[in-house]
């Protein structure tokens, strides 16, 4: 959900920071703005462009004129405060336009402070939440400037925050201080890239992994001061911060498509190699068990967990869901699986024995980073499931697991879901075989886990027949997604995948609540997506089928390897490999995610970066 770039260094700044930005339209935008200062000549000028749409429309307005310097910052805006117009994209200035900053997040005070701005004598421009902490900055100035005969932006920057309420990411230049970018973090992903004779700053990684894989990750509350060849980092009382620089463990080439249409696909068919990823080094088959370095330092604490909560949003959500049953079944915990946005306000119970697991692929989602905050405040345990090496939920959590998958680009999660999936299996197998799990089937889970790449690959095999029955589909505007037990999450995360990529209406539904209203919906207009695998709820699934054939609805089926019976009953059959049944929710999911692909593809759609949405949702 937005995007900031900012570069130093002895390069022009603004191909870089067009390069980079384009890294991060993946993430939801509507607009795009960039600022270089040019200090040729020796008066700076501030050189600003701003476009509505997408980043090439700004790129066409900067082809008309050649931005000079070696300094600027650059954004994309997905709008919160005011729509999508230039006056309102980012960069925004002061009232002199010296001062110019983008930023990520939400200033909540912002129609207060704006007020005695106003009062103050500055003209706002735009408006956007953004504008007021440019304003704050130059009034800093001012008093600044009447106290003392020099100051620094990083003071004025300062002191300008001890008045902002809200989560904020933030670049920062001065045409005064042309040699100078000044990035502060609280609560919105930001981070340090460290390169030869320059740095950069970005709101993701893959802005910077082309230049750099030395990289700092800001905490709460922590500022850098850059030069061409200097960097400091500093907290908002200005006391120096031992920040160590660490290693991106994914190159750039990880981020590109490599040949396929889109990101999603690529991200499709990438799963064999990202569940083998995270599986890898971690399971242990001849004692039937998981070892899971991140939680080797609390293994004893876990031993005395007697509920687990989990919370997480979207489709890190839906994976959490089926982890409740694979930790209840098998592992014998009571699980309760929140939605992050309710568990920060719902005043949940707590207990001593209890655990909070947060589930997010970027590792920056606000609300689950709440959740967080919200269970260490009462002194309970907090795990986490995360993709990204050093991002706010892997560094606030006590411990957690690490996915390893890569970078995902695609605004709707695939391999992150599935691979979240897996190492919900592998903590099973963890905390199951710390209880009453025997060797036996700890053993079974494992050697059935080891197999999962090999079963994956099958999966996608039936791209081509997927693809066909997208074509029969495609003009449909109304789905209803039908599972039961570990599949009932399914149901809800395919519905929610042809809802991101095809905008059209599906409903995932418990296939035994059929009856309890959505029954009344089936005619021969509503196709019925149901996951039905040879599994110990089969007869009932077969029943619900019935059911909506009796009442002539079309009826795709997800069915196991074998099953001859299920082509008299669905119109059309997608077949996955026999597993053990906490494991079909991983195979049943693949083919949902091609079918969705497809259908949007097949109706003309962007589907790796779908209307109004965004990859990693840093704001409430």
């Amino acid at each position: 959900m937005c995007g900031i770039v900012g570069y130093i260094g002895k390069q022009k700044a603004a191909p870089i920071l067009l390069d980079g930005i384009k890294s991060l339209e993946y993430r939801g935008y509507d607009s795009a703005g960039i600022s270089v200062i040019n200090n040729q000549g020796g008066v700076a000028e501030a050189q600003v462009e701003k476009a509505v749409g997408k980043v090439i429309n700004l790129e066409n307005k900067i082809k008309s004129r050649e931005l000079l310097g070696g300094l600027g910052i650059i954004h994309t805006r997905w709008a919160t405060h005011g729509g999508a117009t230039e006056a309102n994209a980012h960069p925004h200035s002061d009232c002199a336009g010296n001062i110019w900053l983008v930023h990520n997040g939400i200033i909540e005070n912002y129609k207060e402070l704006k007020n005695e701005l106003i009062s103050a004598g500055h003209q706002f421009k735009s408006e956007t939440d953004t504008e007021v902490v440019a304003h704050l900055i130059e009034e800093q100035v001012k008093s600044l400037k009447s106290k003392v005969q020099s100051y620094a932006l990083e003071d004025a920057v300062r002191l300008a925050l001890k008045k902002v309420r809200g989560a904020y990411a933030l670049a920062i230049i001065d045409k005064r201080e042309p040699e100078k970018l000044v990035a502060v973090r609280n609560s919105s992903p930001l981070i340090l890239g460290i390169g030869n004779d320059e740095y950069l700053v970005a709101s993701d990684a893959s802005a910077v992994v082309k230049h750099t894989r030395k990289v700092i990750y800001f905490n709460d509350g922590e500022m850098a001061i850059l030069t061409p060849d200097n960097h400091r980092v500093v907290n908002l009382e200005n006391q120096a911060v031992d920040s160590q620089p660490q290693e991106l463990d994914w190159t750039v080439e990880s981020a590109q498509k490599g040949g396929y249409p889109h990101f999603m696909l690529k991200e499709i068919f990438e799963q064999p190699e990202a569940v083998e990823n995270c599986l890898r080094g971690r399971l242990v088959v001849q004692e039937g068990t998981a070892k899971l370095g991140g939680l080797e330092s609390i293994k004893d604490k876990l031993r005395e967990i007697k509920r687990i909560h989990i919370s997480a949003c979207g489709t890190a959500y839906l994976a959490g869901k089926v982890g409740e049953y694979m930790l209840e079944e098998y592992a014998g915990i009571p699980v309760e699986v929140d939605l992050a946005s309710e568990l920060r306000y719902r005043k949940p119970v707590f207990d001593n024995h209890d655990a909070v697991l947060v589930i997010s692929q970027s590792g920056e989602t606000a609300d689950t980073l709440a959740s967080v905050k919200e269970a260490k405040e009462k002194g309970i345990l907090t795990l986490g499931i995360v993709n990204t090496v050093g991002s706010s939920i892997a560094r606030e959590t006590e411990a957690g697991i690490y996915q390893h998958i890569g970078p995902e680009i695609g605004v709707a999660s695939t391999k992150a879901f599935t691979s979240q999936v897996a190492v919900l299996a592998l903590l099973t197998l963890f905390l199951g075989r710390q209880r009453q799990m025997s060797l036996v089937t700890g053993e079974r889970i494992a050697r059935e886990l080891q197999r999962l790449p090999e079963l994956i690959r099958k999966v996608l095999q039936s791209e081509d027949l997927i693809k066909q029955i997208a074509v029969k589909y495609q003009t449909h505007n109304n789905f209803l997604y039908l599972g039961r037990k570990y599949n009932l999450p399914i149901a809800y995360e395919g519905a929610l995948k042809l809802k991101e990529i095809s905008y059209i209406h599906a409903e995932g539904y418990g296939a035994g609540e059929m009856k309890h209203g959505p029954i009344a919906m089936i005619d021969q207009n509503l196709p019925s997506v149901v996951i039905v695998p040879s599994d110990s709820v089969y007869e009932k699934t077969v029943s619900n089928i019935e059911e909506i054939r009796a009442r002539r609805g079309p009826v795709i089926a997800i069915a196991t390897e074998g099953n001859e019976d299920i082509k008299s009953l669905a119109d059309d059959v997608i077949y996955i490999p026999k597993s053990l049944e906490m494991l079909t929710p991983i195979l049943s999911a693949v083919p949902l995610q091609l079918f969705a692909y497809h259908v949007g593809v097949l109706r003309g759609l962007d589907v790796d970066k779908p209307r109004n949405l965004a990859k990693s949702v840093t704001v409430e």
